[in-house]
């Protein structure tokens, strides 16, 4: 039952090449991102394993991949140097204390998260959002490769060197590209790798390998080399120093944006996931596992981090559908540290790149070119929007701009939408049949429908094809009662729901005046709770 657990959907043999498959690609990202966030590369390897080995048993999507991530490593980057000057006397690195304890914060923040069961909340996040997300993190992830063609003082490779990385990476799209025509048996990616690294191993080709990455960053004697990671309580002996207002906010402060960002990019990349795999994931299991993670690497001296949707997609590319690939790319990424160095150390850049390549081909959702045109353009805005909002800033601030425009939008076109059908009884009484939803948007319009100067002496006002959707709603009609009444005008509410009734009635009891019960009532659902003065 065990091993059927961790290898879900997925098989051992499949599972466990697309986990070497990952461990392979995660080495150079892990040290990119401790880089950018200005920590030792070994930090940010022991937060790629940890993040890796603990959302893999413990997260709510088998086969999705976590580990330290540039979205937050750029966040990291925005707040240890104000951590470093904050540091007490005495206190070695005290930037890396201020970190650890953020991410316990974080871990703890996003735990809460899961148990309040508000993952569900990505149910809420627009297809075009997801779009320009997947578009806009491709293209970031495309971009991010192109350091890789630079020395270190910045400037770009230039002859043989630019042509031998330039022929190395195109050799590795290649093998990937055809070899799954071939077999699928064994991921590309892997074969890739190797037969790359061979060929300039043994055929003498000069050009950078992980080793020379690690040391093109000013330390001559970095290694991939290094021991377990060690349990360390942060601030320990120092605790006095953090207790106080200005340190407690910034840790809050900082722990806040880093959960917020981790959230939005797991829970989006498990949405993509599932959609590739058409299979289920729980965001509220993933938040808990996210959570947990971090809460480890903050103990144990690790970067922390997210999901990574360019190592879920070169995962689920590869065949990993289970726990089991989790598991084996994290272990597979300790090994590296503990035992594979000198082997991981001559692996070349250029084939890693063409790695990453790959998965941007393969992530890039090339049909949104088609889709712009024949989509609304509202949702092609969206898309657009996201997608540069992503390359531009992060993937948080660009989620939230993109749910947020959506909304607005949203709201805008239902708000052009109601309309008020009028017919006159034998009685004389003149009917508003009102069509559309009542809600904050639409209230001006609804406004607009009535004449209450000039209408009969009887009016009613029909709901058969309407709902009351808001606090807005509620005050648009009590305000339209009122001036009927103000008119000395009989004013009657037909076809309300039962729902409906008892929002009205609970916000104003003078609404049992003009409800009219003899009807059968419609099927929908208000749901809304408002307080109101007498009609």
């Amino acid at each position: 039952m065990l091993l059927k657990w961790f290898i879900s959907n997925g098989s051992i043999k499949d599972d466990a090449l697309s986990g070497v498959t990952v461990a392979l690609a995660l080495v150079p990202e892990a040290v990119a991102f401790a880089f950018i966030a200005d920590i030792p590369p070994v930090i940010g390897l022991y937060g790629a394993f940890m993040m890796g080995l603990i959302t893999a048993v413990f997260g709510g999507r088998p086969g999705m991949i976590s580990g330290a991530t540039g979205a937050l490593a750029v966040v990291m980057f925005d707040f240890l140097p104000i951590a470093k000057e904050m540091g007490p006397d005495g206190l070695e690195n005290p930037h890396l204390h201020y970190l650890f304890l953020i991410l316990i914060t974080m871990g703890l923040m996003q735990i809460l998260f899961g148990a309040l069961k508000l993952g569900k909340l990505v149910r809420l996040i627009p297809h075009p959002v997801m779009i320009g997300f997947v578009n806009g993190l491709a293209i970031v992830i495309c971009t991010a490769q192109f350091t890789m063609f630079k020395n270190p003082d910045d400037s770009w490779f230039e002859g043989q060197k630019m042509m031998t990385m330039l022929g190395l990476v195109a050799l590795t799209m290649i093998i990937m590209w055809g070899l799954p025509k071939l077999t699928k048996k064994i991921p590309a990616g892997l074969v890739a790798i190797a037969t790359v690294t061979a060929l300039v191993y043994f055929g003498g080709i000069e050009t950078d390998n992980v080793l020379s990455f690690l040391q093109s960053k000013g330390d001559d004697k970095a290694t991939m080399a290094a021991n377990l990671p060690v349990f360390e309580i942060p601030f320990y002996g120092y605790f006095n120093h953090i207790m106080n207002p200005e340190s407690i906010f910034f840790i809050l402060k900082w722990a806040t944006i880093l959960a917020a960002i981790g959230l939005i990019e797991s829970l989006m990349t498990l949405q993509l996931v599932d959609e590739i795999t058409e299979t289920k994931g729980s965001g509220n299991k993933e938040s808990f596992g996210q959570g947990l993670a971090n809460i480890i690497n903050g103990f144990f001296g690790g970067m922390g981090g997210c999901a990574m949707i360019g190592q879920a997609m070169i995962n689920v590319s590869s065949g990993g559908r289970g726990r089991l690939s989790g598991i084996v790319a994290s272990l597979g990424l300790l090994s590296f540290i503990l035992w594979l160095s000198d082997l991981i150390e001559i692996i070349p850049i250029a084939a890693l790149v063409g790695v990453m390549f790959m998965v941007v081909i393969g992530t890039f959702a090339w049909k949104s070119f088609k889709t712009i045109f024949v989509v609304p353009k509202t949702d092609a805005f969206v898309i657009i929007l996201v997608t540069a909002v992503t390359v531009w800033q992060d993937l948080a601030v660009a989620v939230v701009s993109g749910i947020i425009v959506s909304a607005l939008m949203f709201a805008w076109e239902n708000a052009k939408r109601i309309r008020a059908r009028k017919s006159v009884k034998k009685d004389g009484t003149k009917v508003y049949e009102i069509w559309g939803p009542l809600f904050f948007g639409s209230i001006t319009a609804f406004n607009e429908k009535f004449d209450v100067h000039n209408d009969p002496e009887k009016v009613e006002i029909d709901f058969m094809e309407s709902k009351v959707s808001d606090h807005s709603g509620i005050e648009a009609l009590e305000a339209i009662v009122k001036k009927y009444k103000t008119a000395e005008k009989s004013i009657k509410l037909t076809h309300l729901s039962q729902d409906c009734k008892n929002i009205l009635l609970k916000a104003n009891p003078s609404f049992s005046n003009v409800i009219e019960n003899n009807i059968d009532d419609p099927r929908y659902f208000v749901v809304s709770d408002v307080n109101a003065n007498e009609i």
